[in-house]
């Protein structure tokens, strides 16, 4: 899935067009919202091991591709983590590598399209700072959530997320 990642994000500089990035907004928007509710009314999906690989590399490469429209990691290598069925903390693991992987492909992908300048560096930094705070209380507070819970405030702020870009991209 990773190297899918890497291939995909690639593909999706090479291939898809620049410019406004609202309609793929407004789908991920959509796409975001009926995960989330599906993941509210505990829908799991699973995957089996004989198509780890072959569906891992498909999963990475649309990723990929996704990420360089929308800037987002999430879809749809976060259903497809969860779907291996790790436990929380190899789970938590698993979508981290993935985030890297997706941030640093794509942080090369606007370099070598010029869009990486000096300006961004400030900015860059701070984010970077409020992830690492984020990934910390993150961890303070999985430790001390239950896990129904945690779920439930997740696909909540998913919806939430998706209800948001969705409608923010049509008005």
């Amino acid at each position: 899935m990773l190297a899918g990642i890497a291939l995909g994000t690639w593909i999706g500089a090479v291939l898809l067009p620049s410019g406004s990035s609202a309609q793929a907004t407004v789908w991920l928007g959509v796409a975001l919202a009926i995960y989330a509710g599906l993941g509210l009314i505990k829908v799991q999906f699973s995957v089996p091991p004989h198509a780890e690989l072959w569906l891992g590399l498909v999963v990475g490469i649309a990723t990929g591709a996704i990420t360089v429209a929308t800037a987002v990691f999430a879809l749809p290598a976060v259903p497809y983590i969860q779907a291996l069925k790790f436990e929380r903390d190899r789970l938590v693991q698993a979508l981290g590598l993935s985030f890297t992987v997706s941030t640093v492909t794509l942080a090369l992908a606007l370099y070598h399209a010029g869009e990486m300048h000096m300006a961004l560096a400030w900015p860059s930094l701070v984010a970077l700072g409020t992830a690492l705070l984020g990934m910390r209380l993150g961890q303070m507070v999985r430790g001390r959530v239950r896990e129904e819970t945690f779920r439930l405030w997740f696909f909540l702020g998913l919806l939430a997320l998706g209800l948001h870009l969705a409608l923010r991209g049509v008005l």
